[in-house]
């Protein structure tokens, strides 16, 4: 044992590695609907390991953290700078409020218990479940110009009070939105008709809200036959046949061949089509049908017509197909063959329905063959095409210059104001994503890239925070006491309590976009799953995304605000 802890002080990457492989699982853990989730487990479990009291050199843990708050940037950035503007707004408004209301109840709690500002940060960022409270209180204590000892004691007791009060924080906040809420907004019942009567208004003109069905009358068909005409005396090409269906003003595709018992896929524009050959068109119905007499005879050739269809992720980005419906989109030329099978919005799915809006950063799952797929991709946007490769100069050069920026400090009144290396990071990450929206042909992230960054990069940093705050841990919840889990449990509820009521009676939200608003303001994914399993539909998740990106970004901030008024 001995050997092992002397072995952890000299090599402290390795207990870090062992406390976010204990930490992870842990959080995998539940019972029923409980669990402690990840960043509580990291925390808690570095506690543990952390009591060997093994010292971690400083900037381990800024690093990390700089990679998270950039990822956090670099996704919702899109939202956050389109909320700004058009049909979004109110929701944005709605979203500003929620997190005044959420900083101003819990500086009323800080100030009613006397809490030092170490103390106050961890309680927000506990009752607020927003973790990235943690290292910009660290950096913005580390600025203030008070005593060395005073620092490290409102330093070490943050991550005391913020595992204190994020249970009911995470917790309380499921329980109140997906029970409490559709209670205060008429009950259980009601909102789930209410619910279910927007989501048919929404879906007119659509056979059903699953992307995993497609209606049977398709407006492409695919027909096998064989060419025995006249035309094809004389062995033809493809491009021949694209020629003369291009006279005819048709759009009509050769997708497959079949020449000596031998198939060929997609075959070349120079493939040449002798009598006797097989091949397969595509296009409008109509039009494949009327124009089949000058072809052959039909045949039933079912390994010819067995062969698959293209899958990619597409960014919008094209100014026309930014603020319209997926149906309006779905009636557009080049999207003939091509359907909507998913919509992702700053990393959350949401509802693939008619009345949907599409906007500029929004990532469209399209499906169909390859050759349509690659008509409708660049009319739309980006075609994101799956890559392991990340734009590490955009990463290192974006956090470098944001954390440069936030490391500025003004002085006012004495009182040193920055936005701190870490709140640069994260709107250098706004910036660029939202940049890499309107440009996506640089500042490639794949998401698997952005959640290690996010994830890795936060536990990380909880970590050591967990393994270095050990030695003082027990104490400090001896000194918080019983008090402040009663403290989280106002800071927590007040803002929920007051943010439905203000959803329903000021900014008239629908009850199901009302709690998925609330639950986006205060940056809780969790509760957006229970509230969607309390009311059995993905539409609250439509209030979700914006008011997420904006929650996301100002409680952050208010993190080094309710340090400096501490």
């Amino acid at each position: 044992m001995e050997w092992l802890i002397e072995t952890f002080r000299e090599n402290p990457s390795i207990p870090i590695f062992l406390t976010l492989g204990i930490g992870f699982f842990i959080g995998k853990l539940k019972y029923k609907t409980f669990s402690l989730g990840t960043v509580t487990s990291v925390l808690l479990v570095g506690v543990l390991v952390g009591q060997m009291n093994i010292p971690i050199p400083g900037p381990i843990k800024s690093v990390f953290f700089l990679l998270f708050l950039f990822a956090i940037g670099y996704s919702v950035g899109p939202q956050f700078f389109k909320a700004m503007r058009g049909s979004g707004i109110k929701q944005v408004l709605f979203a500003c409020f929620m997190c005044v209301v959420c900083f101003a109840v819990t500086v009323g709690v800080a100030f009613a218990f006397g809490y030092n500002p170490g103390e106050a940060a961890g309680l927000f960022a506990g009752a607020q479940t927003i973790s990235a409270v943690i290292g910009v209180a660290d950096d913005t204590i580390s600025n203030l110009a008070v005593s060395a000892s005073d620092k490290q004691s409102w330093t070490d007791i943050v991550p005391v009070c913020y595992a204190v009060t994020y249970i009911f924080g995470t917790i309380g906040s499921a329980y109140i939105l997906s029970y409490i809420g559709p209670a205060m907004l008429g009950g259980i019942k009601k909102v789930k008709q209410q619910t279910a009567e927007l989501e048919k208004e929404m879906n007119q003109g659509s056979l059903t809200t699953d992307p995993a069905f497609i209606s049977v009358q398709r407006p492409v068909v695919f027909r096998a036959y064989r060419a025995d005409s006249d035309f094809f005396a004389t062995p033809r090409s493809i491009d021949d046949i694209a020629a003369h269906f291009a006279e005819l003003g048709r759009r009509i595709f050769v997708e497959r061949v079949r020449q000596d018992g031998k198939i060929v896929d997609d075959p070349a524009g120079s493939v040449m089509i002798s009598k006797g050959d097989e091949l397969v068109l595509s296009g409008r119905r109509e039009f494949v049908i009327e124009d089949e007499s000058w072809i052959g005879p039909e045949v039933a050739d079912n390994e010819l017509l067995s062969f698959v269809v293209e899958r990619i992720p597409v960014m919008i980005s094209k100014k026309e197909c930014d603020d319209i419906t997926v149906d309006t989109l779905r009636s557009k030329p080049f999207m003939a063959g091509v359907s909507i099978s998913g919509i992702t919005r700053s990393g959350q799915t949401i509802p693939v329905l008619s009345k949907t809006s599409l906007q500029r950063g929004d990532i469209l799952t399209l499906t169909g063959l390859k050759h349509d797929v690659d008509t409708a991709a660049p009319a739309i946007g980006y075609a994101d095409r799956p890559s392991k490769a990340t734009d590490m100069v955009f990463v290192g050069l974006g956090i470098f210059i944001g954390a440069l920026i936030g490391a500025i400090t003004i002085h006012a009144g004495g009182i040193p104001i920055s936005l701190s290396t870490s709140g640069g990071a994260l709107i250098a990450g706004l910036v660029l994503g939202w940049l890499r929206s309107k440009h996506p042909t640089f500042g490639r992230i794949p998401e698997s890239s952005v959640w290690l960054l996010n994830n890795l990069g936060l536990n990380m940093f909880i970590a050591v925070i967990g393994i270095t705050a050990a030695p003082t841990f027990v104490s400090g919840i001896k000194e918080v006491g019983l008090m402040l889990f009663v403290a989280g449990i106002i800071a927590t509820t007040l803002p929920l309590i007051i943010g439905i009521w203000a959803g329903a009676k000021i900014f008239k939200f629908h009850p199901a976009i009302n709690l998925g608003c609330v639950a986006g303001s205060r940056v809780t994914t969790a509760s957006l799953g229970a509230i969607q399993d309390s009311l059995g539909s993905t539409v609250p998740a439509l209030g979700y995304t914006i008011t997420y990106a904006i929650g996301n970004t100002l409680l952050i901030l208010m993190g080094v605000a309710i340090t400096l008024i501490l």
